[in-house]
């Protein structure tokens, strides 16, 4: 099955560049949009698999955009490949916190965005595949149906959050360094980078309450462990 493609990006050059190698060396269906609001407005006809955006749009800038499309139900899970010019670290984190999956400076490659949109498309096709259903009462992760149960009520997660507690479920009782989270649930491995792991730590704290209060132990210097429930 052809994989469709969003791609948002307002310059005309760039845009035709990377549709014409999307579609002929990656074989995807790809739709342009030159703007957030058309951006939104082609979700909304047909849900794409995968949306590369670049940040620097007219208007609606992408990270807001970024923000509305991680919002919405139907595409809160759909993966987001950022393209910009913008280089600062905090940049890049913002980007990531909003839930992107990849994050590309430009100058850059067609072949790089080409191989970034392949590995993203991997990790969610892995990831989603996985039929298990991983349990620590009173938290329950359906793998299959991306769903998260705390005492049998839903808890609304982003995507990354969600690969991150299902990550961390699978290691429970082990130690996982920063690294190794932001390589195993982003596909990154910039040591720079890990500041964002903390965040969406932060983040599982607060909407899993006194449960992830109690797992999530804090590894000073290294990392963070799953502490199984009795």
């Amino acid at each position: 099955m052809t994989r469709r493609v969003l791609l948002v990006e307002d310059d005309a050059d760039i845009a035709l560049s990377l549709r014409h190698n999307l579609e002929r060396e990656g074989g995807f269906d790809v739709t342009v949009a030159p703007d957030g609001e058309r951006a939104l407005q082609a979700v909304a006809v047909r849900l794409p698999d995968l949306i590369v955006l670049d940040l620097n749009l007219p208007g609606m800038d992408g990270l807001e955009l970024c923000r509305r499309l991680r919002r919405s139900e139907p595409t809160a899970s759909v993966p987001i490949v950022m393209v910009t010019a913008r280089i600062a670290e905090a940049d890049k984190i913002s980007g990531l916190d909003l839930g992107a999956d990849d994050y590309i400076t430009k100058p850059f490659s067609v072949k790089e965005v080409l191989a970034r949109v392949r590995a993203v498309l991997r990790r969610t096709e892995r990831t989603e595949g996985e039929g298990e259903t991983l349990s620590d009462p009173p938290i329950v992760v359906d793998l299959a149906s991306r769903r998260v149960l705390l005492d049998a009520t839903e808890v609304a997660l982003t995507r990354k959050e969600f690969d991150l507690l299902a990550d961390m479920l699978r290691s429970r009782g082990r130690v996982l360094t920063r690294e190794r989270l932001l390589e195993r649930v982003w596909g990154y491995t910039y040591p720079g980078e890990t500041r964002t792991v903390d965040v969406h730590i932060r983040r599982l704290r607060k909407k899993l309450g006194a449960v992830a209060d109690e797992r999530i132990e804090t590894v000073v210097g290294v990392g963070y462990r799953w502490r199984a429930g009795a």
